[in-house]
């Protein structure tokens, strides 16, 4: 954009504006603590001529994004935790046989390759685990996520059978 070019002649695109508005909302407030209610996110979206129904299935999708977002954190630290056990049992291991290999007294000689074999193992599962996109991470999130929902489902439905079940 050419400094010299009057305000009348600039023309933007759907994103630029927005990051350009997301620039300033940032700006407007010092501390960044500033809530916005509902009322006044449909007031600023009138004043833009935006629908509130478009303000409210905005809304909704941010809603779900964040719902997704969170669950996605969740997941990794679900794959980060097995991670460390399966870590955990490779050192426990590992170290067991090295201490076989080192009574025998011949030093540290087959326990090697053992030690080398089982860390290739180790070297992918990190590669797996750490690995955040891709079609391999998106099919083990949905699987993670469909056992966590019927999970959830099935507590929910022992809860309420108790419930049900308790005299009053």
């Amino acid at each position: 954009m050419k400094a010299f070019e009057s305000n009348s002649l600039r023309s933007y695109s759907q994103e630029e504006v927005q990051q350009i508005l997301q620039l300033a909302i940032a700006r407007q407030t010092d501390d960044g603590a500033q809530e916005f209610s509902y009322q006044q996110i449909i007031e600023i979206a009138a004043e833009l001529q935006i629908s509130s129904e478009a303000v409210k299935q905005a809304e909704f999708d941010w809603i779900l994004q964040k719902s997704d977002v969170q669950q996605r954190k969740a997941f990794d630290l679900y794959r980060q935790g097995k991670f460390k056990k399966r870590l955990g049992n490779y050192a426990i291991i590992n170290g067991f046989v090295i201490l076989i290999n080192l009574l025998g007294g011949t030093g540290l000689t087959w326990s090697i390759y053992v030690l080398l074999f089982c860390g290739l193992g180790i070297v992918l599962d990190i590669w797996n685990t750490f690995q955040s996109k891709g079609e391999e991470y998106e099919n083990a999130f949905q699987k993670w996520k469909r056992k966590h929902q019927i999970k959830q489902t099935i507590n929910t439905v022992v809860n309420k059978w108790f419930k049900a079940c308790q005299p009053y």
